[in-house]
């Protein structure tokens, strides 16, 4: 089968928006730059972070399953998260780059070798090789430090959150010459406030956006956040990517116009979470180019027998109509 080409596609978030993002697109494009999230600090990473003073894996390691083209039983292995003893709830990917950044003296390296042996297309790449937090700084001057107290918290008010990274991240050099020279840059689905937020809240991130030729792709969330995003619609969304951005770079926008059922959203709502809504008048006035189609995934997740179904993992992006609408803006 010859190597399909493509345009230099770079991805830009962390979690499981941007791992369905690249599962699909790298059967379109060979040349894809994961640009990851370092300010992860909950569960397994949690831990080796607080514990053996590494950087953060989680995310990293989640893209480079996703752009990996190892046999199943490889991918399988990176994913595979101890159930019970010393290393409950760590994945074996995560304890892997850790003792990787250990013996290499380096995370970039680890992440590298890391993608050697996945076997990976293109390229994973940790947006800043600084361990930093992020900050939530309230109106009244307190503080919530770290992106799991973050993302667990309802914010008090309805102002936009105050957000930083303490200290300052600086952008990997790696990070911006992706950027610099893609034809493509895609900014994933994610937690708005803390999965793509410490992403473009970087030192440089915004500069490197506004430098490139490329085009700026948004894939919109399907779902809100209680107590962070309640009420938002599409431009909304935008409106906050821009924010972190500190000025006017997205140049389309793609959005879910295609309602789950009746049953799924009621499941959602008991959580608190409903289906993002699109503003006809909001996006016509908007500087970008909104398109709209059925983008929600009807595979259903397969699980351990030992994990439990949440609802919120039912509405999905179905990642191939995401690839191939990526694809049609590159060419159009």
């Amino acid at each position: 089968m010859p190597a399909i080409t493509g345009p230099k596609v770079v991805v830009i978030g962390g979690g499981t928006g941007t791992f369905t993002i690249l599962t699909a697109l790298k059967f379109y494009a060979r040349d894809i730059t994961a640009i990851v999230n370092m300010s992860d600090d909950g569960g397994s990473t949690g831990i080796l972070r607080d514990e053996l003073g590494a950087l953060p894996p989680g995310d990293v390691r989640q893209c480079l399953v996703a752009l990996s083209e190892s046999d199943q039983k490889m991918r399988d292995l990176f994913n595979y998260r101890f159930d019970e003893g010393t290393f409950g709830g760590h994945s074996f990917g995560n304890i892997f780059l850790t003792a990787l950044e250990k013996t290499t003296g380096s995370f970039a390296d680890a992440v590298k070798t890391a993608g050697d042996i996945l076997n990976i297309t293109g390229h994973v790449i940790p947006v800043t090789l600084i361990d930093s937090q992020l900050v939530h700084t309230h109106t009244d001057g307190t503080t919530t430090i770290g992106q799991h107290a973050i993302e667990m918290s309802r914010f008090k008010t309805k102002d936009r959150p105050d957000l930083s990274l303490k200290p300052q991240a600086k952008l990997n050099p790696e990070a911006k010459a992706a950027i610099e020279c893609a034809d493509i840059v895609v900014i994933a689905p994610g937690n708005l406030y803390t999965s793509l937020a410490p992403t473009l809240l970087v030192e440089g991130m915004s500069e490197a956006l506004a430098e490139t030729k490329a085009k700026v792709v948004y894939v919109c969330n399907l779902v809100t956040k209680p107590g962070q995003t309640d009420g938002f619609k599409v431009h909304d969304y935008v409106c906050e990517i821009e924010r972190f951005m500190g000025t006017k770079l997205v140049d389309y926008v793609i959005y879910n116009q295609r309602q789950p059922t009746a049953e799924l959203l009621k499941k959602y709502a008991q959580a608190g979470e409903y289906a993002v809504e699109f503003d006809d008048a909001a996006v016509a006035r908007a500087h970008y180019e909104a398109i709209g189609e059925d983008l929600v995934s009807d595979a259903i997740p397969k699980l351990k027998p030992s994990e439990k179904l949440i609802p919120r993992t039912l509405i999905r992006h179905d990642s191939d109509k995401v690839a191939r609408l990526i694809m049609r803006i590159y060419f159009s």
